[in-house]
């Protein structure tokens, strides 16, 4: 089966309660703002596409990345930012969502447009692009991925303790209130609570206040309750496309027939996953909650988000020389000013058969 088949096949399977391939795109209002951490995400982004780009083309005899995202310094607020807004509009609605890098073997790559082609028209490359290997989009996380598992776990652990912990004082102090006909359901509620279900369990607080010893039961709740949930956070970090964006990245297959992967980049590890996996961990309701969550982020506009665990994908290296960074002043139209992080040097170790593996090259 070919590589599209196999792509739409998998659509077919989404839930249009996820994701409804079948409807168009959201379109969105341009910005008319950045922000200071904007910016310095999208400096962080940019520094993780020239560290992939090092790291490939230092690394590998038979492959090539090249820069293929678009990419221009301008942001809302700046003078030709809602022509540029639109003109990228225009072509997600065209050609869909280019991947910030694309692969090429050596053979086919043309050493006259170099190792960035961001800025010649998808109408002049359109031919060149079909004859990648891989398309790799970028993401970068400001984290270090084993620390946050060490105090993910820690808290874990102290929250799972502390829930069973005021289960026992609930039980053995206050069980006697309890014995009320419209109070007896808390009893077993927590009668039912045990550490290996903490993270299914879920109940109202109750709203007690007729006597001293009630509202010590409901402060006892909600405690109990506050520990369950930090208990149920989710604990790892993850490779996170929005909805939406799943479907500009399939007609961006559609177009070019061109394999399209995600590399998430920690400042101490790269993990890489395909969109093929991705859209068959999605389509899968039992891994829900378990490989993947769905979540309206707030930092993406409440967008619905996938979050999935990173480690459901390939690890690709586990050693980065982190970058210098400094601070910029930049100034507006208006006389506004931005102060913002820039990111440079680092690099990363590749596992070059861990790459060539996941891109199956």
């Amino acid at each position: 089966m070919s590589y599209l088949a196999q792509i739409r096949e998998l659509i077919a399977q989404i839930p249009t309660t996820l994701v409804d391939f079948s409807q168009p795109r959201e379109t969105l209002r341009a910005p008319t703002q950045a922000s200071t951490n904007f910016i310095t995400n999208r400096e962080q982004g940019d520094w993780a596409e020239r560290l992939i780009i090092k790291a490939i083309n230092e690394t590998s005899r038979d492959f090539i990345a090249v820069k293929y995202g678009k990419s221009d310094d301008i942001i809302a607020g700046e003078p030709g930012w809602d022509r540029f807004y639109q003109s990228y509009q225009e072509e997600l609605d065209k050609i869909g969502k280019r991947p910030d890098l694309l692969i090429f073997r050596k053979s086919a790559f043309n050493e006259d447009w170099g190792i960035n082609i961001s800025n010649i028209p998808h109408e002049s490359s359109y031919e060149y692009v079909r004859k990648a290997v891989a398309g790799i989009e970028v993401r970068s996380s400001a984290f270090l991925m084993d620390r946050y598992e060490e105090a993910m776990q820690k808290r874990t652990q102290k929250f799972s303790q502390k829930a069973i912990q005021l289960r026992d004082v609930l039980l053995s102090d206050f069980e006697d209130v309890m014995q009320h006909t419209k109070r007896t359901k808390f009893i077993d509620i927590l009668r039912g609570i045990n550490p290996l279900n903490l993270d299914a369990i879920d109940f109202r607080c109750p709203t007690w206040s007729s006597s001293q010893r009630l509202v010590e039961a409901k402060e006892l709740f909600k405690e109990l309750k506050h520990a369950i949930s930090e208990v149920q956070k989710r604990d790892y970090l993850s490779i996170t496309p929005k909805a939406e964006d799943l479907k500009i990245v399939h007609k961006w297959i559609e177009t070019f027939d061109v394999p399209y992967y995600y590399f998430q980049v920690f400042f101490d590890k790269i993990y890489g996953i395909s969109f093929k996996q991705i859209l068959s961990i999605i389509a899968d309701s039992e891994k829900e909650d378990v490989i993947f969550s769905v979540e309206s982020d707030v930092k993406n506009q409440n967008k619905t988000t996938i979050k999935i665990n990173s480690k459901a994908g390939t690890l690709l290296a586990t050693k980065i020389n982190e970058p210098l960074h400094k601070s910029v002043r930049r100034e507006l139209e208006r006389g506004r000013l931005l102060f913002y992080v820039t990111f440079d040097g680092g690099s990363a170790c590749i596992d070059l058969g861990a790459f060539i593996n996941l891109l199956e090259i």
